[in-house]
């Protein structure tokens, strides 16, 4: 039996589908742009390294943080935090004008990272009754996965068009969607 009307759902699957595949394609599609982004900041080897790491520190140092907010203060208010900190951290680092700026935006992206990661199959889990649950969580695991393999290939699209700072306004209109349909359909 579900815990959600099964027209809820999908709307469930939708939300967290949206947030987690907006952290898993940008840490992946970064990777692949990090030559373009060195060259156009001017940064130097140390400051690639933290524009990747900074996100990886934060969202790994908080994630257990961000999973016992959740249960405290309620998973669906803790994940719709995140994913507005992580589409705001994203908008500063499309725009970041030197390394060290992106840098802490990314570090802020991580903790955003770290509020919506562990929410995200939480509220699956709370959402689907036991007979649906790993079908859930097995569509999820699906489009996170391709999400994931699409990264790589956008990201290094996009830097070879020059347009590496897209990387991080594709999130913004996942984030959107995900929180519109988080506060409409989502008890």
């Amino acid at each position: 039996m579900s815990i959600v009307p099964r027209s809820v759902e999908k709307w469930v699957l939708i939300a967290t589908i949206l947030a987690s595949g907006m952290a898993f394609i940008d840490s992946t599609a970064l990777n692949v742009a990090l030559p373009s982004i060195q060259r156009d900041l001017r940064a130097d080897g140390q400051e690639v390294l933290w524009i990747s790491n900074a996100y990886l520190l934060f969202l790994a140092a908080l994630i257990l943080v961000g999973g016992a907010l959740g249960d405290h203060y309620g998973r669906k208010r803790v994940f719709m935090l995140g994913i507005g900190l992580f589409t705001a951290a994203s908008i500063l680092c499309g725009t970041a004008g030197d390394a060290p700026t992106l840098i802490v935006w990314r570090a802020l992206q991580g903790i955003g990272g770290a509020l919506l990661t562990p929410g995200s199959l939480a509220i699956i889990a709370a959402s689907f009754g036991n007979e649906r649950r790993g079908r859930a969580i097995g569509t999820w695991s699906t489009f996170t996965t391709l999400t994931t393999m699409v990264g790589p290939l956008l990201g290094g699209w996009l830097a070879a068009q020059g347009l590496w700072r897209a990387i991080f306004f594709i999130n913004v209109p996942l984030g959107i969607m995900a929180l519109a349909v988080l506060a409409r359909y989502v008890p």
